[in-house]
């Protein structure tokens, strides 16, 4: 075998040398071949295929780029969030798994009402909004984001998904215009001098940080929604793993009742919410 024609066995092996995770190295693998569907399956009944030079060198320079920070994400240009294909890239964040949770939560609390009306607060890449869209086609959604490279991107992958999601640029509800059954947002939650954010620096730094304690966006965004939720609509936020009781005080000092959190895929309380009552006049 020629060193420099490896097998895809031996291809995610040396990644796993440089100290790459495995399902990491399998995914970039598979779009290095554009193959980016074709699943972990069929790297295993190809394993003893062998790569050409050019697709092993890009693999390994995806692979060094992984092991400086980049996210995964970003190295193939696709996420998968809800069940949706989206297109990502470092003008966005990286949606993470656990705020499908926000999206459940969402849909739960529309479940009984007949063409609900839905804000997506800083929508980013659009997942959120694009995923409540797709499980709820008689929903009018609105997704607002103050980036215009944001709603760009979240707009192609709307286009592309064939989902009629409603954009507009604003700056959390400054603009908005109407009354909402929910209000969803994951805004920034990281505090400015956190130490994690070091490992953050391919993502958009705007999208994550908020003040000294992480919490300016969310007091933000508390203190504009109740003159844009009908009574009995809900708002629901995502924040960061020790922030649940801050946010759930922030809900109650407003009005808000219910006021709630719900567990991420760690068993962390990742979201919280509160229902604005109805026959209370908004502050």
């Amino acid at each position: 075998m020629n060193s420099a024609t490896p097998t895809l066995a031996q291809a995610l092996a040396q990644a796993q040398t440089l100290g790459l995770a495995r399902i990491d190295a399998q995914l970039l693998l598979l779009h290095t071949l554009a193959r980016p569907d074709a699943g972990r399956a069929w790297l295993l009944a190809h394993d003893t295929d062998a790569m050409d030079e050019a697709a092993h060198c890009q693999f390994i320079a995806l692979c060094q780029r992984r092991l400086a920070g980049e996210p995964v994400a970003y190295l193939t240009g696709r996420k998968e969030f809800y069940g949706l294909p989206l297109q990502v890239d470092a003008r966005v964040l990286d949606p993470r798994p656990d705020t499908e949770t926000l999206v459940d939560w969402a849909l739960e609390v529309v479940t009984p009402l007949t063409s609900p009306r839905l804000l997506d607060l800083g929508t980013g890449s659009g997942a959120i909004a694009l995923a409540l869209q797709s499980q709820r086609t008689d929903a009018q959604v609105l997704a607002v984001d103050a980036s215009a490279d944001a709603l760009a991107v979240a707009q192609a992958n709307a286009r592309r998904l064939g989902l009629q999601v409603q954009f507009q640029p604003a700056n959390w509800l400054a603009g908005v215009e109407g009354v909402f059954d929910a209000i969803v947002s994951n805004p920034p939650y990281i505090a400015s001098a956190d130490p994690h954010l070091a490992a953050l620096t391919h993502e958009p730094l705007q999208a994550l940080a908020s003040g000294t304690d992480g919490l300016d966006d969310i007091r933000t965004i508390v203190a504009q929604a109740p003159n844009h939720l009908r009574p009995g609509g809900w708002l629901l936020l995502e924040h960061g793993y020790d922030q649940a009781p801050a946010v759930q005080a922030l809900l109650s000092s407003q009005g808000f009742v219910q006021v709630q959190s719900r567990n991420d895929l760690a068993g962390i309380a990742r979201c919280s919410g509160g229902l604005w009552p109805s026959g209370r006049a908004t502050l």
